[in-house]
């Protein structure tokens, strides 16, 4: 971390790269998921989506990492270095909701609202949406009282998120 962020050693993306590498296959969790990042940004390394794609996948699976779990939907969801996949986007936050994510309960609930992954369920996106917003999670917190205006606005009828 001290080549990293600069911190009594001059900052150099390289050499963090390569501790990064040696603690990541040692199995840490935190450093997986850097060089993860670093291989994503092409910080030291060559930019390469597939190798952070698979760096996350060990921090997600193997380290049960939050961020890792929300970074690789992430990945899934844009098919950045892997294959586009809601269905497998929708696995790894359920993984990183089931941990507290509000970032992850919030992903759940647009994959509901707009059918990724799922059949679409309104009434499943606001249970998500409330998960996170019960957290503080602004939009989550912005999409529920949109949805509370939207309804008062059309009386009688479905409201749709």
């Amino acid at each position: 971390m001290f080549y990293y962020l600069g911190r009594g050693l001059p900052q150099d993306d390289a050499k963090a790269a390569r501790y990064f590498r040696l603690a990541a296959n040692q199995g840490h969790t935190e450093a997986q998921l850097n060089l993860a990042q670093f291989y994503f940004e092409g910080a030291g390394l060559p930019q390469d989506d597939d190798t952070a794609a698979r760096c996350r996948h060990l921090a997600a699976d193997e380290g049960k990492n939050v961020e890792a779990q929300h970074n690789l939907a992430q990945c899934y969801a844009r098919g950045a270095g892997v294959l586009h996949d809601f269905v497998k986007a929708l696995h790894y936050n359920r993984l990183a909701a089931a941990q507290g994510s509000a970032f992850a309960q919030c992903n759940i609930a647009q994959a509901y609202l707009h059918a990724e992954g799922v059949s679409q369920d309104f009434g499943e996106g606001a249970r998500y949406h409330r998960l996170a917003a019960d957290q503080g999670f602004a939009p989550s917190q912005l999409a529920l009282r949109n949805y509370a205006i939207r309804r008062r606005a059309r009386p009688g009828r479905g409201a749709r998120a």
